[in-house]
């Protein structure tokens, strides 16, 4: 099969805010996919979408499938560019369409649909201006995040806030470095859960991931911050999270976290690959955070991986499961 793999690369740019590439992928993770598909016999084409033209580059280069990583230019749509001009070309390719990639991306409007189909979400409050009217029934304390980023973006331990002053402090400067609305949702405080969903022929959801931050106490944080995300590892900046996979839960709390996480993904319509990111309270009650149909897969870092290999998986089996579940939807049998 003749594959292209669509995505965008970290760059170093000292114009840009620290967290502004965050999202993107880095040159070992596009030659881990090169690698793993060329293993099982395809050849591959690999697509930076900063192409000067990628609609004129796909209608010259036909392709059997796209392998999409990418997470756009810019805009709210972003992670919708590339399958937007794959399916106004009819090429087939894996992941998420555009409608559920778009929806992902919007936070609030995701917490909505989840709300809707009774999945338990923190509760939330938009700020477009920054001075709209503080919901009361809103407890604190809370957190703000740019509605509309991945990765962490626009989130460190500051965003925790305990008081309306320094709430609408923080609204503001998010409104304005990220140029969005913000949203601002309660603060669950309990386990840091992420579930992740494969599907090939049937839907598998692998084995929970537990991020345990009791050892990073040294760096002042205490969940999954941009620099927690960025730094992991970091031993000199004590960013040393501790990852149980299977996490540490008795089999019905297990269960509810799993329903918690295929209910997102299908009330989302995602298809062959999502990551749902869970809290789990005091209560043992699984809140939704937000779900990423466009998961890292970085065979050393990304969570993803980690809980494929927790199924007994290797790289290669993770790639080719989720390039043929897109050919089994092609194909009209998935």
């Amino acid at each position: 099969m003749k594959i292209a793999l669509t995505y965008n690369l970290k760059k170093k740019d000292e114009t840009k805010p620290l967290d502004y590439f965050s999202e993107f992928d880095s040159e070992d993770t596009v030659n881990a996919i090169v690698a793993a598909l060329n293993k099982k016999g395809h050849t591959v084409e690999t697509i930076d979408v900063e192409y000067p033209n990628l609609f004129s580059y796909f209608r010259k280069n036909r392709v059997d499938m796209v392998f999409n990583i990418a997470e756009g230019k810019c805009g709210k749509f972003r992670e919708s560019e590339v399958p937007a001009v794959l399916d106004y070309l009819n090429i087939p390719y894996t992941g998420s369409n555009t409608f559920s990639l778009a929806l992902a991306l919007n936070k609030a409007l995701t917490k909505k649909i989840l709300k809707a189909e009774n999945i338990p979400t923190p509760n939330f409050q938009v700020f477009i201006r920054g001075n709209e009217e503080f919901n009361p029934d809103l407890r604190f304390p809370l957190i703000v995040k740019p509605n509309r980023e991945g990765s962490a973006k626009g989130i460190s331990t500051s965003n925790v806030v305990h008081n309306k002053e320094k709430l609408f402090e923080k609204i503001k400067g998010t409104i304005n470095i990220y140029k969005q609305e913000a949203l601002v949702e309660e603060f669950i405080d309990g386990k840091e859960l992420t579930v992740g969903i494969l599907e090939n022929g049937k839907t598998m959801i692998l084995p929970i991931l537990e991020i345990d931050f009791s050892t990073c106490k040294n760096s002042g944080e205490y969940f999954y911050s941009w620099r927690m995300k960025e730094f992991q590892g970091n031993t000199e900046l004590g960013l040393v999270p501790t990852f149980h996979c299977p996490a540490r839960l008795d089999k019905k709390i297990e269960a509810q976290v799993k329903e918690a996480a295929l209910k997102t993904h299908r009330a989302l319509g995602c298809f062959d690959i999502s990551r749902t990111d869970i809290r789990l309270n005091q209560d043992n009650i699984p809140y939704v955070l937000e779900i990423n149909p466009l998961p890292g897969l970085n065979p050393h870092e990304s969570n993803f991986p980690i809980m494929a290999y927790a199924a007994g998986m290797q790289y290669e089996d993770i790639i080719d499961a989720i390039l043929m579940s897109a050919s089994s939807r092609q194909r009209g049998t998935n």
